[in-house]
């Protein structure tokens, strides 16, 4: 069985990633747009999870989504293949009670895992999808938040905020990896895992929301057989 360090992102992809390391945290940095987000899939995520559970973060960063999470009462493990993201996570974190690993071992599984903005960054979707299914219990739950790809998507996410407004390092993101909600859940299926909810995510004037909105930010989740 591969593991998931085994299927992370190219090494291009973390090294673009590992230097920001030191501007995850400024809430004006290249990362604004997913502190933004995260309040919006967070409070969907936990509202699928009915009690504190053991929860692997794949793909972390520097920390937003598993801080979050941890300040919930989850029992937060964090994995991401940026060895520099994983620095600025754990000096962030403080006396939080989360996990912060460069990979896992193999063998060991949780109740949850959460993808968050990683799957249109590895080079096998399907591969990742089935590891991550292997890495859950038996009726484990995985939460995938990515972008669809559509016109929309790529006016807003790559020409729009990379190019035009400069919120995100260009190079970010390559449409072509981009999955419509339907492919994502064929993979998904593929692997042994049954669709559940699928919400749009959408910025507004009091902050990100979700919506039936899956044009461009898209989360969702899957429960393991």
């Amino acid at each position: 069985m591969q593991t998931v360090q085994h299927l992370s992102v190219s090494p291009d992809e973390i090294a673009r990633f590992d230097a920001l390391a030191s501007e995850w945290w400024d809430p004006k940095g290249p990362m604004r747009p997913l502190h933004a987000m995260n309040p919006a899939r967070i409070a969907w995520i936990n509202r699928l999870i009915a009690q504190p559970s053991r929860i692997l973060d794949i793909g972390c960063g520097a920390g937003p989504a598993s801080e979050a999470l941890a300040l919930l009462g989850h029992d937060v493990t964090g994995d991401d293949a940026a060895p520099g993201a994983i620095a600025a996570a754990r000096a962030h974190a403080g006396d939080l009670p989360i996990t912060y690993r460069t990979n896992l071992e193999d063998g060991v599984t949780f109740p949850v895992i959460t993808a968050l903005e990683v799957i249109e960054h590895v080079p096998d979707p399907a591969s990742f999808l089935a590891t991550l299914a292997a890495t859950l219990e038996p009726s484990g739950l995985l939460v995938v938040s990515t972008l669809n790809r559509t016109k929309r998507a790529w006016l807003v996410a790559i020409l729009g905020a990379e190019y035009v407004l400069r919120m995100l390092p260009t190079g970010t993101h390559d449409w072509t990896k981009f999955l419509s909600p339907a492919e994502l859940s064929a993979l998904a299926r593929a692997a042994g895992l049954r669709c559940i909810d699928v919400a749009g995510l959408q910025p507004g004037i009091g902050g990100w929301r979700a919506t039936r909105n899956t044009s461009v930010n898209y989360i969702a989740a899957f429960r393991k057989a």
